[in-house]
């Protein structure tokens, strides 16, 4: 007796006609471009997963051997290009390729459709596995990625609500602890905190740290003087220049990354704010750029690049069948005290 026939896989022709699109329209939705119309996209990418499109592998390309692909929204950082050349070291010295990306558009990465299709893409062009640099909403592509069997590490998590993702950070809540009791040490006591977006895992660690040290030393906290917003230099600017307007300004700042910290010391220069005569900022991370102010930034040390490098060991265990020892890895931070803080004039 003769077997059932195969149904027929969905193409992108079949897609394309059902919504009433090109297929260069298509393609464009599943790959998150920007420059089609919002209900367009909505349309086909509720088209795709009506009809259980799956993208398939581009036979006529030769796939590498293999490769690890590196996905993020933004480059323009310190802190992405130190892990990034963490990364890099790490995947030159497995012999294994290093594919960049930039994520697909936030409201296409947020649907199944486009998210599978995404993988389906890296798997084609030879990748092993994934690691997301403080990749916003990557859910849709983690669960695509997982249905897919391929590995995904995510550095600094941010907005997921996924209980089980490998992630691999540093020591945050100490680094925020430590950043504070340094200038509490110093005799502050109106210490301010202007951190990144709450969504961040990173961020809200090492407020949580920041207000660990105050506890422990008896210092109230003041809610006026606790701010949280994106990781960039118009951060720190923005809310430096409200808090040194308040009629009790604070007489330090501790910053969630060296990028709010210059923020900071740019605001405190145009009200003629000394720092650190007047005003003792810490910052995060240690990027080359603390060693470039003036003053020079004290700053909480994390190991950039060695967070990179054990992304790749982490995906590439993965990908070989070897579970992580943990599910949550925190590479360990330091203080590196410089010329910003002093003590309260």
């Amino acid at each position: 007796m003769a077997g059932r026939p195969s149904p027929r896989r969905v193409t992108l022709d079949d897609v394309a006609r059902r919504a009433g699109v090109s297929k260069a329209t298509v393609s464009k939705a599943l790959n998150g471009r920007d420059d089609i119309a919002p209900d367009t996209r909505d349309r086909v990418l509720a088209t795709v997963e009506a009809m259980g499109y799956r993208a398939t592998t581009d036979r006529g390309r030769p796939a590498a051997e293999r490769a690890v692909v590196a996905v993020l929204d933004v480059l323009e950082s310190p802190y992405m290009t130190h892990v990034l050349g963490g990364i890099l070291a790490a995947t030159t010295a497995a012999d294994t390729d290093l594919l960049v990306r930039l994520a697909p558009d936030r409201d296409a990465r947020t649907t199944r459709a486009a998210a599978r299709a995404w993988v389906a893409r890296q798997r084609a062009a030879g990748a092993v596995g994934v690691v997301g640099l403080t990749l916003a909403q990557p859910d849709a592509l983690l669960l695509a990625a997982q249905e897919a069997g391929l590995p995904f590490v995510m550095v600094d998590p941010v907005d997921t609500q996924e209980a089980r993702v490998v992630s691999i950070g540093a020591t945050n809540w100490a680094g925020g602890r430590t950043a504070t009791e340094h200038l509490l040490g110093l005799g502050h006591r109106r210490i301010a905190w202007i951190g990144g977006p709450a969504g961040s895992t990173a961020a809200r660690e090492r407020l949580h740290g920041y207000r660990a040290a105050l506890d422990s030393a008896g210092v109230p906290p003041d809610p006026a003087l606790v701010r949280s917003d994106e990781f960039a230099v118009e951060t720190g600017t923005r809310h430096a220049r409200e808090l040194l307007r308040l009629p009790d300004p604070p007489t330090a700042v501790v910053a969630g990354d060296d990028e709010i910290a210059v923020g900071v010391l740019t605001a405190a220069h145009e009200l003629d704010v000394p720092v650190p005569g007047r005003l003792s900022v810490v910052g995060y991370d240690d990027t080359p750029q603390a060693g470039w102010t003036s003053p020079r930034l004290t700053s909480v040390h994390q190991p950039l690049d060695g967070m990179g490098r054990m992304a790749v060991e982490t995906v590439l265990g993965m990908a070989s069948g070897v579970e992580p020892a943990s599910w949550s890895v925190q590479l360990a931070t330091t203080l590196v005290v410089r010329e910003s803080t002093a003590p309260p004039a």
